[in-house]
């Protein structure tokens, strides 16, 4: 009788545990189907977002919002799975809870600055302030947006050069990818020339490069001429702006000092350059001495 109850307990016991087992790989492959689900889920809600619109910055603000709902959706799974798991293995999760809540009182005192972050990371997706594919200026620093996370923002610079900016140390954004943008010009010319006439060119030059196959469709609006901006040491400065789309200004500015550059050229306007005028002087009479024997001297 004693080994027949002792096979029967350990019968029973390989029983439990095989269900345990069981339960937990189930638990597990669930969570797996559910972490695939996500993957495959979340792009294929953004495709369909993004074809019920045609502006580009809703695009860009879907795809990061996709990203970060990715990595939310994978954490979550991913707890309760954990929790699930600890269940089925008999180890209550209440305490665990209840340590958790300690020690993440206690790490949140220590790390202000990581809560900081992710509390503004979230304000910044929220307000679509900024979002991948953007060209900012944020503390300081400026560039391509490779990467926008609840935690920081990765910008690439002009020079290549990849910079990680924590979201709490953010106070202002400045976005050059929306709408639309200026190219803004200042142009120097020397104080002989005819003002009006420079004028005449810089409305040529613009509506060259309004009817040019390639820059034409970067262009929104004629060219703003502001008019005489400043008197400068060595020249009049003449100032005017161009309506462009998006992260164009820089290529539209190019071309326009260009083809600017070849016309005054052609048509003999002086961009001037500093002059130094050398005075050598008065003779006790009151006649200047010849500038070489100044020289000379």
């Amino acid at each position: 009788m004693d080994m027949a109850a002792l096979f029967v307990n350990e019968l029973g016991a390989w029983r439990g545990l095989s269900q345990t087992l069981l339960r937990i790989v189930l638990i597990l492959v669930i969570a797996w189907v559910m972490l695939a689900l996500s993957r495959r889920t979340i792009p294929i809600l953004r495709k369909q977002l993004q074809k019920h619109t045609h502006d580009p910055d809703q695009h860009k603000r879907l795809e990061t919002l996709g990203r970060v709902l990715r990595y939310i959706a994978a954490v979550v799974i991913s707890l309760v799975t954990v929790m699930l798991v600890l269940s089925e293995l008999g180890i209550s999760i209440a305490p665990i809870l209840a340590s958790a809540g300690i020690v993440g009182l206690a790490i949140g005192f220590g790390a202000q600055s990581l809560v900081k972050d992710y509390f503004s990371g979230l304000f910044l997706l929220l307000e679509n302030q900024v979002h991948q594919g953007d060209v900012v200026e944020v503390a300081g620093l400026g560039g391509l947006v490779e990467e926008v996370t609840l935690r920081y923002i990765r910008l690439r610079d002009y020079e290549g050069n990849v910079h990680f900016i924590p979201n709490g140390s953010i106070t202002t954004v400045t976005n050059r990818s929306r709408g639309y943008a200026y190219a803004v010009l200042d142009i120097g010319i020397a104080y002989r020339e005819n003002i009006e006439a420079v004028f005449d060119v810089i409305h040529q030059v613009a509506s060259e490069i309004r009817a040019d196959e390639t820059l034409g469709p970067l262009i929104l609006d004629e060219v703003d001429l502001a008019g005489v901006d400043a008197w400068a040491d060595s020249a009049v400065t003449v100032r005017f702006r161009i309506k462009v789309l998006p992260l164009q200004q820089w290529t539209v500015k190019r071309a326009f000092l260009l083809r600017l550059k070849n016309e005054f050229d052609r048509l003999g306007i002086e961009i001037p350059f500093p002059h130094l005028t050398l005075y050598p002087g008065q003779a006790r009479d009151g006649s200047a001495p010849p500038l070489y024997l100044a020289m000379q001297k």
